[in-house]
């Protein structure tokens, strides 16, 4: 009896146990997105003072990987300091579902925050230093952006030329692709579909190359243009 009654207190002490680790990751959480969140709230302004023109990619990426530096930071002061890392990564994976994002893109978002946090070497990245360096109020996502201000390579400009370039090719590609299919079924009968196909690839083709290269042409002599 008195053995039975040993493994039922244990397996109770157990569960007590486990319950109350629980409670402890879900405060925790929460307190972490209520942090970032204040952190946003406080660092988005100073962004929006400074009118950056940034590619949209690179400072949603930059901003979150610098809010994941900050609540790395503010975990670790909380009862379970270990665990600052996937307490940050929960916590802004909760913010990104609570703003609107879907799970499956939700995920992937913190899969890419999580790849792009450390550099070669295993350090940890810029952005997530100077969050994790950073304090209540101060200006260090600015002070961050700015080291990125004369880089051509994220800018704004730089994207918009990329996404011009790169609908003109699919968009022009496209149209070449079903007039020289319109043109060889209506004027050249008899070909097979392996024919037709054939010629649609070879017509998109003479528009998608030289405009590629046309694109890579411009995009050097502005990356040259940036560097002088």
């Amino acid at each position: 009896m008195d053995e039975k009654k040993k493994d039922t207190d244990v397996e109770v002490s157990n569960k007590l146990e486990s319950e109350v680790s629980e409670e402890l990751a879900l405060s925790t959480d929460e307190a972490c997105v209520q942090y970032g969140r204040e952190v946003m709230d406080a660092q988005l302004v100073l962004i929006k003072e400074k009118e950056y023109d940034f590619a949209p990619q690179f400072q949603e990426l930059t901003i979150h990987l610098y809010l994941f530096g900050a609540i790395w930071k503010f975990a670790e002061k909380l009862d379970d300091p270990k665990n600052g890392r996937s307490h940050a990564f929960s916590a802004i994976h909760s913010m990104l579902r609570s703003d609107g994002m879907q799970e499956k893109k939700a995920q992937k978002q913190i899969e890419l925050i999580e790849k792009m946090s450390r550099v070669e070497g295993g350090n940890n990245a810029h952005a997530v230093e100077m969050g994790y360096l950073s304090e209540p109020d101060d200006d260090s996502l600015v002070e961050l952006f700015n080291d990125y201000v004369n880089d051509y390579q994220v800018s704004g400009d730089f994207w918009r030329l990329f996404e011009r370039i790169k609908k003109t090719m699919i968009y022009g590609g496209l149209v070449m692709f079903f007039c020289a299919v319109w043109f060889v079924t209506l004027f050249l009968p008899g070909n097979s579909a392996l024919s037709i196909l054939a010629a649609g690839l070879v017509s998109a083709a003479v528009f998608v190359v030289p405009t590629f290269l046309v694109g890579l042409i411009i995009f050097k002599s502005k990356m040259k243009k940036a560097k002088q």
